[in-house]
């Protein structure tokens, strides 16, 4: 596939806009297809707007390109017009197989053979996924991180029916819009990165639940501790670094103390019951005013800004 090609998403909610930011930026041609609401909630353009502004205001971009990367950017209402404009079509659509089959075999049927069709979904198989279609070896995982536009990481998950030159052509034009690709070689749950980021997560929960430290503490522990190393030096480097040997008496001590539960922690499942959310109703497993709310979302991408920054990825 040559690069300069026509990028289609299928859904215009969050994530397929922050798809769409992340290939308009570097010059691509987008187009999304409304899907389900998406139309009726609005506020897609406004949105990005938004984003860019931010990007923007941190010196990531001039104020020209703002207006031109929008214009990069339209939409439709109309499947058979993305499935004749698209060279590539991202889809990020509700986290249900039988709606993502139903799509999936859809435009298989109407694009073009050399079309790639790939989705978002962050635990689905995308085996699955593609199991009603015929031109199933054209199917691709693309695990974007949100926001989309800022976090480089896009996990490329092969399936038993992908050609290798679509696994090829999917992570070379990955890299051309400057993410950073892996390929995740087997179908599993989870893929990969998912895998590590909830291992983590109910290791923390399992904390809380025991008593050992507050939900604060644990959140002071990453952020000023091991977090802010592992943007430079993650886990397999950490632990050639520091001898192997080390590392196995560590986990030889360790991993009977460490949570290995199979199921979904106490702590979370009573506040589901409890009807407590986190950010959606106000409070999860801390309490969150909506200034707090508001202020974690702004610090989040300001920070992505500063760190990208920091460590010259931007």
């Amino acid at each position: 596939m040559s690069l300069n090609k026509n990028i289609g998403i299928l859904g215009a909610g969050v994530m397929g806009c922050g798809i769409a930011l992340t290939f308009a930026l570097k010059g691509y041609d987008v187009k999304m297809l409304y899907v389900y609401d998406d139309k009726q909630r609005g506020g897609q353009v406004e949105g990005m707007i938004e984003n860019l502004r931010v990007l923007c205001d941190n010196g990531l971009i001039a104020e020209s390109e703002i207006e031109a990367t929008v214009r990069r950017v339209s939409f439709t209402e109309d499947i058979r017009e993305l499935a004749d404009f698209a060279d590539i079509i991202f889809e990020c659509i509700v986290e249900k197989l039988e709606v993502k089959q139903e799509y999936f075999a859809k435009l298989d049927k109407l694009c073009p053979p050399s079309t790639i069709l790939a989705t978002n979904t962050s635990a689905i198989s995308v085996t699955e996924i593609a199991e009603k279609s015929v031109h199933r070896e054209r199917i691709i995982g693309t695990h974007f991180w949100k926001p989309a536009y800022l976090i480089p990481l896009v996990e490329v998950i092969k399936t038993k029916y992908v050609c290798e030159c679509v696994v090829n052509q999917t992570y070379e034009l990955l890299e051309d819009a400057e993410k950073m690709p892996v390929i995740v070689q087997k179908d599993v749950p989870g893929f990969l990165a998912n895998r590590m980021q909830h291992a983590l997560f109910r290791e923390a929960l399992s904390i809380v639940d025991n008593g050992i430290a507050t939900p604060e503490d644990v959140d002071k522990a990453i952020k000023y501790g091991f977090g802010m190393r592992l943007g430079v030096m993650a886990p397999i480097e950490v632990m050639d670094s520091g001898g192997l040997d080390l590392t196995y008496n560590i986990h030889n001590y360790l991993f009977p103390h460490i949570e290995n539960s199979t199921e979904p922690s106490k702590l979370l499942t009573d506040k589901l019951k409890e009807g407590k959310l986190g950010f959606k109703t106000g409070e999860g497993i801390m309490k969150w005013s909506s200034d707090e709310i508001e202020n974690s979302q702004k610090n989040l991408i300001e920070g992505l800004i500063r760190i990208e920054q920091a460590l010259g990825r931007i």
